[in-house]
């Protein structure tokens, strides 16, 4: 029998018949958020257990409202970056409290954004940044996480105020590290480094961060890392745990996790700037990630991206108000979701609730967590953001797009993620202008679809681009299944990297529905040998 005949059922059939799998998958995806949650949150600027507070709301209510099926919401590396400059740029002087609390303001509206945009269809907006600039502004994430981890990973608090200038210090914190911690967090990283080679055994199905965060106690206890004492102090919001600067500090009363929002900064321009900035990256990537976890769902179950941005956001409005950072659909954990079994929704619900147990359980056991191993995790997360590998992927599509990936990497590093997405995306109209695309051309596509019969023809008239296609996209999702359609580009112009890859996704979709897809056109040029790079297709559009 075919799978999709056989489709998991949803709500409380769902729970009764596939419970057992779903617990199991969510527990193996407790394993991976737990470390995780803590060293995003503790990487961003927010204490420990906002990144707990994240995963929970994630797992036990976004899980029951989002439009997806094995996609896990939480907290996610990717806003290290927008979050820590979110408190930095909104605190008191040096008062970090503050500046969190403002920022716990800045994440509520932006969930209130989400889910307006959810309610009036825009989770289709995501396409309109071109592939490169998204590659090129994850890359940069990483970069800058990296830059500012491998520091924490080696006992080192250098004084920088700036990227670069944190870059620039690595050798110095090499040179200069705590032997003891510097072995933790090397250790640490060189297990996520290697661990997917023991992927054929049995060992190596146990997740690596679980492994990274047990060796590291094991390796803080032998060195003699401890808390200095377990004293708490009291202040007009907060109790606070006086401890070691090297292990989790954590409270063990569930009540103190909480801190309330700050909205007295919210007519500032610096608060708008770190909302829209948040807002921004926090939709871009979940809507990407829950686009990425629909191939791997073992079903093809498709996502309803609209459905999903407005559970988000009333997630983030609820963390945010909480004390917790902002969630994503977020692809890794997800991944790890469906390797885990996990048949419905229900597996982010579990994965939420075991989490909520053992924090409220165990929260000594969190206490004993070095913040070198989170570190690692944190340096690990940006490397696969940035690997050669990213490098030489984006250079064999073109090398126009690896000119766009780098601009945007070293925008984004030199001002901040909107700005440098911004000019990244400017570049890239810059750049059609250059190949001849006319000006009214640029944000209005031309296009027919004529139907006969079973056949559907799609025909591209001028050029297609990432800054024009959207009603393209809406059209093309309305065909009806199991139809013959032809895209047609031989009376194109310049047909973009971003919309290929869009048709060649949809292809694939379409025909595991029963459906059959061709395309047609001889191009007169292309910008490399990989199948999806972009392409002219006549010599002129000024006919067009």
């Amino acid at each position: 029998m075919n799978k999709l005949s056989r489709l998991p059922k949803e709500g409380l059939a769902g729970l009764k018949q596939n419970w057992h799998h779903d617990i199991q998958a969510g527990f193996f995806v407790f394993l991976i958020a737990l470390p995780l949650s803590l060293g995003i949150a503790i990487g961003s600027g927010f204490p420990p257990s906002a990144g707990i507070i994240t995963a929970i709301v994630g797992g036990v209510l976004v899980s029951r409202l989002n439009g997806s099926y094995i996609v896990i919401n939480g907290p996610a590396g990717g806003l290290i970056v927008v979050m820590l400059a979110a408190v930095e740029s909104l605190s008191d002087g040096d008062d970090m409290i503050s500046g969190y609390r403002y920022t716990l303001a800045a994440v509520m509206i932006t969930g209130l954004i989400q889910v307006i945009m959810g309610k009036y269809k825009l989770g289709s907006l995501s396409a309109f940044f071109p592939a490169p600039v998204i590659h090129g502004m994850l890359a940069a994430m990483g970069i800058s996480i990296m830059a500012r981890q491998i520091h924490v990973m080696l006992g080192v608090s250098p004084e920088a105020d700036s990227l670069f200038s944190s870059i620039a210090q690595i050798p110095n914190s090499l040179l200069n590290s705590i032997p003891e911690i510097a072995t933790i967090g090397l250790i640490s990283f060189a297990i996520l480094l290697f661990w997917p080679l023991l992927k054929p055994y049995k060992m190596g199905k146990i997740p690596a961060p679980i492994i990274v965060l047990l060796l590291g106690m094991g390796l803080a206890q032998f060195f003699g890392i401890e808390h200095d004492h377990y004293h708490f102090w009291q202040d007009e919001f907060h109790q606070h745990l006086i401890s070691s600067p090297f292990l989790v500090a954590i409270p063990t009363d569930v009540a103190a996790y909480f801190y309330l929002p700050d909205f007295s900064k919210i007519l500032t321009f610096e608060f708008w700037m770190a909302t829209i900035t948040i807002c921004m990256v926090a939709s871009l990537e979940s809507l990407l990630s829950a686009s990425a976890a629909e191939k791997i769902d073992p079903y093809k179950r498709p996502t309803d991206l609209d459905r999903d941005l407005s559970a988000v956001g009333l997630g983030n409005v609820v963390s945010g108000f909480l004390g917790g950072l902002p969630m994503i659909a977020e692809f890794v954990r997800s991944s790890a979701n469906v390797e885990g079994g996990a048949q419905t929704g229900w597996a982010n619900f579990f994965h939420g609730l075991i989490l909520l147990f053992f924090v409220v359980a165990f929260p000594h056991f969190i206490h004993n967590i070095p913040h070198a191993s989170l570190a690692a995790l944190l340096v690990f997360v940006g490397y696969r953001r940035a690997t050669p590998q990213i490098f030489k992927n984006v250079l064999a599509i073109g090398k126009d797009q690896l000119f766009l990936f780098v601009v945007t990497i070293l925008a984004v590093l030199a001002t901040n993620l909107l700005v440098g997405v911004l000019a990244g995306v400017f570049v890239k109209l810059i750049l059609h202008l250059l190949r001849g695309v006319w000006l009214n051309n640029l944000f209005k596509i031309h296009f027919t679809i004529t139907e006969q019969g079973n056949r559907v023809t799609v025909k591209i008239l001028g050029s297609a681009l990432f800054s024009n296609f959207l009603p393209l996209k809406k059209a093309v999702d309305s065909i009806e299944p199991g139809k013959n359609i032809i895209f047609d580009f031989s009376n194109g112009y310049l047909i973009d990297h971003s919309i290929l890859i869009y048709i060649d996704e949809f292809c694939t979709r379409y025909e595991k529905n029963c459906g059959q897809c061709r395309k047609v056109g001889l191009a007169l040029k292309t910008f490399s040998d990989h199948k999806l790079a972009a392409r002219l297709m006549t010599a002129d559009d000024r006919k067009k």
